[in-house]
């Protein structure tokens, strides 16, 4: 639900969105199979859980800006989204910002108006 609500805030707001879903880094060929898309992005919106490393993998193959979002999704020692958070927060990829935990519009809404530019 988080990234149809970035979506669909960014689609209102007149932008063409693609959604990639499913490319978590568990998997990093699936990530892989769509760095095309990635580098021809204008802005990347990353959703992620549990440990929330995507958003700095999609960083280091984008040389837009990726907007984090982490979600409250996940199992272990995830605190509702918490950890994924702080693992954004500390991301070694310059082009990477983070709104809050779940905050598909606000990442929509941010990547609407970077996208304007």
């Amino acid at each position: 639900p988080v990234a149809e609500e970035a979506m669909v805030t960014a689609q209102i707001m007149g932008n063409r969105v693609e959604l990639v879903a499913d490319v978590g880094v568990a998997g990093i060929h699936r990530l892989l199979s769509v760095r095309e898309q990635i580098a021809a992005a204008s802005v990347v919106v990353a959703v992620a859980g549990m440990e929330g490393a995507l958003p700095s993998a999609v960083g280091g193959l984008a040389s837009c800006p990726v907007i984090a979002v982490p979600t409250s999704i996940g199992y272990g020692v995830s605190f509702s989204g918490v950890a994924a958070l702080l693992g954004m927060l500390n991301s070694c990829a310059s082009n990477v910002a983070v709104v809050n935990i779940d905050n598909g519009f606000g990442a929509g809404y941010v990547a609407a108006l970077a996208n304007r530019r």
